[in-house]
């Protein structure tokens, strides 16, 4: 087959089968100017194709003649619904040796596989074409339905709107935060966003600082103040007492316990809440300032990290969506945020006490204040040669935390956290990057005092590194 064809160069065209689909392909085709020979077995409609001024003519295309009458197309379409005088066209268009771009109709993923070994170039299934433009209707339709319930319950609001963040909030959080306020004080609603815990890791703290995001902890706000609230990528701390009714909860978990919202849209065939948002940006017409746009797609990035984990079509289109309106100096700054001493102390103390087992690391940082630094340090711990898991550990005055990371497609790192620890603590993260958290104390029993950390250091390690390696099915070389 001649790969010298582009598709501007090709002007003339076959259509070989004439039904719904061929007809449509071919007024398309003439609409265009293009010139079009339409072949097909029934004569009656082919005498209306005539009538219609259209170059047509009657064969059965699967008849050896008919390769020699349509030499001169530079396409061939063969669109019957026969699909095997479909497959005959082919083979004695390319037993012939003929070079034209050959596009086939199948019927099925089967029948497509026996086309392209006939010599199809291309094929389609138009059931399968009808299904994903219905889809995408049902889709345009749906939303535009939930956007109108959700304006509904946003236009409800006499006083002032809350929106609560997850616990710790991340870039995902905030953002989607962020755009749901954008959404309310487009519709002449104040909004205040706000959050428990604390923002610990440092590019999070940038991405707060750079975009100017004016975010409130929950704990200094009087819940009464607000007539609505609204939870955004919140599902994973619905174990949290709200002893008040929940208007408005978009996320992209499930959330684990039973809820009843006003207006809910959970979606976990996304990756990130800030996707889901996107959608609602769009669906609202809001004038998309540089803010919104880059909190949206650093959300997105941040959640699949830099769409290299699960990321799916609608974190795609969503991305493109916003790429022109955001500011990339920005983005680059949160992405290259400047490190603390303490994440610097922790990562020296990390990589001096690493212990290497096969591609698998573990390392403890010691006594620590800030827990999220163990996740820098294990993200940066794993671009050591020949390391492909890294977990790192430390405690403090309350609990051991570990934190893991993995560029193994064969392993969950998440999973694996669950499995040697899920008696102890809790596990949060992904298939790549995880974090659990153990109480102090419950692998020994010993209560920390000044004098027995150093003791209560050692033995917590022998207890972690054991575990991790038996959930890893690793042989623990007792470094």
């Amino acid at each position: 087959m001649s790969t010298g064809i582009t598709m501007a160069s090709m002007s003339s065209y076959a259509i070989l089968g004439c039904g719904s689909v061929g007809y449509a392909v071919a007024e398309e085709l003439v609409d265009e100017g293009k010139d079009v020979l339409i072949v097909d077995v029934d004569e009656s409609r082919v005498e209306a194709l005539r009538d219609q001024d259209m170059n047509a003519r009657t064969a059965d295309i699967a008849d050896e003649g008919v390769p020699e009458a349509v030499a001169d197309r530079d396409v061939l379409l063969v669109l019957s619904t026969d699909i095997d005088a479909n497959e005959a066209a082919i083979a004695n268009v390319r037993e012939r040796g003929d070079e034209q771009f050959v596009i086939a109709r199948a019927s099925d993923p089967v029948t497509a596989d026996e086309l392209r070994e006939a010599g199809a170039d291309a094929v389609i299934n138009p059931s399968s074409v009808i299904a994903d433009a219905a889809l995408r209707a049902l889709e345009t339709g749906e939303l535009e339905h939930k956007a109108g319930l959700l304006a509904d319950v946003l236009d409800d609001t006499e006083q002032r709107l809350a929106i609560l963040a997850n616990d710790n909030p991340g870039p995902d959080s905030i953002a989607s935060a962020v755009a749901l306020r954008a959404i309310a004080e487009a519709r002449g609603i104040d909004a205040d966003i706000l959050y428990e815990g604390e923002i610990g890791h440092q590019e999070d703290r940038a991405f707060v600082n750079l975009i100017g995001v004016d975010l409130q902890a929950r704990a200094d706000v009087d819940f009464g103040e607000y007539d609505t609230l609204a939870l955004v990528d919140h599902a994973q701390s619905m174990e949290e007492t709200i002893d008040r009714p929940i208007d408005v909860l978009i996320d992209h978990h499930e959330p684990d316990g039973d809820y009843e919202a006003a207006f809910s849209d959970v979606r976990a065939n996304v990756s990130s809440t800030s996707t889901i948002m996107t959608k609602y940006v769009q669906e609202f017409d809001l004038g998309l300032d540089d803010t919104v746009a880059t909190a949206l797609l650093y959300g997105i990035r941040a959640e699949t990290l830099d769409f290299k984990r699960d990321t799916t079509p609608a974190d795609l289109t969503a991305a493109s969506y916003l790429y022109p309106f955001a500011d990339h100096d920005t983005l680059e700054q949160v992405e290259s945020p400047s490190m603390s001493p303490e994440t610097l102390d922790v990562l020296a103390e990390a990589i001096g006490n690493r212990e290497v087992n096969g591609s698998y690391l573990v390392s403890n940082a010691g006594y620590i204040h800030d827990r999220d630094a163990l996740a820098q340090a294990a993200q940066q711990l794993l671009n050591l040669e020949g390391v492909s898991t890294t977990a790192v550990f430390a405690i403090d005055d309350e609990r051991i935390t570990l934190s893991a990371r993995s560029k193994d497609i064969r392993i969950n790192i998440r999973n694996v956290l669950e499995s040697a620890f899920e008696e102890h603590g809790e596990t949060v993260g992904h298939s790549t990057d995880a974090t659990v958290s153990i109480p102090l104390g419950i692998f020994t029993g010993i209560e920390t005092t000044d004098d027995n950390r150093e003791t209560l250091l050692a033995l917590t390690k022998q207890a972690v590194r054991r575990k991790l390696f038996d959930a890893l099915g690793v042989d623990d070389n007792g470094n």
